[in-house]
């Protein structure tokens, strides 16, 4: 690859879109531009009020009310003729007998007391005003649902607080009750606060949720969508109306080609996301942890584009990328201040820059070079295909997938290559179903857990080599079969030591994470722990290489067996140390 080709093939690019930009496209873009202009210093000045005014209060000026319902921005005071949820009046307060008019009373309820504590709050004596004070720690505990018991020992009996007398509150039991000065929160839900403490009467304790930090993280995301959009059109346009011949026949690599025109959009992204980095307060940290989400956001595209037959297609692709890479990207984040599992998201490290949480060096490579490494490959796909028998035919989806598998492998010894090079899809998918699995039960989370690891494995390791057999790349004998089948084995078992990163963070101290990525068998040696794996890794795509070389419902059979016996392996190994 010349750097030099690389920027005249990416200035080409960009003079080339800009003039065929049409004038819908470039509104929609200005559209866009200044919704996200608009949305993001909102957000940072006023922060993110869900349901405002969603609750309608009938009460009179003068009521004490009055107050609480301006106090909470859900509440909405209306006069009490009107059709309001609750209505509160000298004889009592009465509220509609529909969920929500329930909700809404909860909400009142919610909002007195908060509104009857900041009264207190300025009363000279803190002592009379708040008798009961609580300090609430987050210490470590195990999630072992099998004897684990909610600890209520620290927790003294209820005892009755005073919350004022200048408003009437609504009866509620958060409003009555207190407990002893220290608690023990229980759950291996909230063991990544250790250390972490909050004291405050009892209203007041509520779990960390870090709500205005997610919403600017999920601003990082709204770029890399709409510049996909641009670059997936791009790449189907040349391919539909043959413009990219010119390319094909110049003297330069495929790969100049594919990063030329890549980088145009890649720069716009980071230049967006900057600019929304500079806006919510987070740092660079911030921005080159989403750059590695941003190329595999361009990746997924480019191959997509490339499979695609048309804009119909091209608009599906793009579709089911933004909603996997997004989800992907956002749901572990949400858990930024609970878990470490919230470690696999680049977008925590967003949320974690914000709020001034402090990122180490695990946590960071955990987060970018899963999506980094998974770009790498998905272009080295894409650019396999970029060839005129691919680009201008009519293939199926499946079948330009297949091309684009068996490409790269010319000799078995890729094989074992590329199916290192799969690791980052098994890595993002195992911890992705780790983030999905984590806040279920143990005995339930695990078996699905194991079941779902063999499956991606499985599927690793062997999906290139059917394609290979099936493209001609391999002589379809049994003998070649077990050595395809042991490079694809050995390559996994190099590449997944990889996985060690997870320990930097702390996830093999789930059950879960430990289940998924650091099982131990008891009293084994150092050896066994060594060659067991291999071993069975060997084995398992060793019997679906010889299903491969035989024919599609072969492959299908044997694949089944590995997945059994894979399943089979990594019960046993659990079953052991868990044990």
């Amino acid at each position: 690859m010349k750097a030099g080709n690389v920027l005249r093939i990416a200035r080409w690019e960009t003079t080339r879109s800009a003039t065929s930009l049409d004038r819908e496209t470039a509104i929609a873009f200005v559209v866009v531009a200044v919704a996200l202009a608009a949305i993001v210093p909102a957000v940072v000045t006023t922060g993110p009020t869900p349901g405002e005014g969603i609750y309608r209060i009938g009460v009179d000026d003068d009521s004490p009310y009055a107050d609480v319902a301006a106090s909470d921005p859900q509440l909405a005071a209306v006069q009490p003729g009107s059709d309001a949820d609750v209505t509160v009046s000298p004889v009592g307060i009465q509220y509609a007998d529909t969920a929500k008019g329930r909700a809404a009373l909860s909400t009142l309820r919610s909002a007195t007391v908060a509104y009857n504590d900041a009264v207190m709050a300025d009363e000279p004596d803190q002592a009379a005003a708040f008798p009961v004070v609580v300090s609430l720690t987050y210490r470590p505990q195990s999630i072992d649902v099998t004897s684990a018991q909610a600890d209520t020992d620290g927790a003294g009996s209820p005892t009755t607080g005073g919350d004022g007398d200048r408003t009437d509150t609504p009866s509620t039991d958060d409003a009555a009750t207190g407990t002893s000065p220290t608690a023990s929160a229980s759950g291996g839900g909230l063991s990544g606060l250790l250390g972490q403490a909050q004291s405050g009467t009892p209203s007041s304790i509520s779990p960390p949720f870090p709500l205005q930090s997610l919403v600017f993280a999920f601003a990082f995301l709204l770029p890399l969508n709409i510049v996909i959009q641009a670059y997936g059109s791009s790449v189907l346009a040349e391919r539909i109306d043959r413009r990219g011949e010119p390319l094909l026949v110049a003297p330069v690599s495929r790969g100049d080609i594919v990063a030329g025109k890549t980088l145009p959009y890649f720069a716009g992204a980071i230049t967006l996301v900057s600019v929304i980095a500079a806006a919510t307060g987070a740092g660079v940290l911030a921005v080159l942890a989403v750059a590695p989400l941003a190329a595999l956001f361009l990746a997924a595209t480019f191959l997509g584009a490339m499979f695609a037959r048309s804009y119909k297609e091209l608009t599906f692709v793009t579709v089911a990328v933004s909603v996997a890479l997004t989800t992907y990207a956002f749901v572990p984040a949400v858990f930024a201040e609970v878990n470490q599992i919230a470690a696999i998201s680049p977008l925590t490290v967003v949320v974690d820059s914000i709020t001034d949480s402090g990122v180490s060096t695990g946590q960071f490579v955990l987060s970018t070079a899963p999506p980094g490494l998974a770009a790498f490959v998905l272009f080295g796909l894409g650019t396999g295909v970029y060839r005129e028998e691919d680009m201008f035919t009519q293939l199926p989806i499946p079948s330009k997938l297949l091309d684009a598998l068996a490409a790269p492998l010319a000799t078995p010894r890729r094989a074992g290559v590329w199916t290192a090079l799969f690791l980052p899809f098994v890595l993002v998918a195992e911890l992705f179903a780790v983030a999905l699995l984590f806040v279920a039960p143990v005995s339930l989370s695990i078996p699905v857990l194991l079941g779902a690891i063999a499956v991606i494995e499985e599927v690793a390791k062997s999906i290139h080599v059917f394609a290979a057999f099936e493209r001609g790349q391999y002589r379809r004998s049994f003998r070649t079969a077990l050595a395809v089948g042991a490079a694809s084995g050995v390559g996994f078992f190099v590449a997944e030591k990889a996985l060690l990163v997870t320990q930097l963070v702390g996830l093999p101290g789930l059950d879960i994470g430990r289940a998924a990525f650091a099982p131990a068998l008891r009293g084994a040696s150092p050896g066994l722990l060594l060659v067991a794996p291999l071993v069975w890794h060997v084995v398992t795509a060793a019997i679906s290489a010889v299903g491969a070389a035989r024919s599609r419902l072969a492959y299908v059979g044997a694949l089944a067996a590995a997945i059994g016996v894979h399943l089979a392996y990594n019960i046993a190994v659990v079953v052991i140390a868990l044990g």
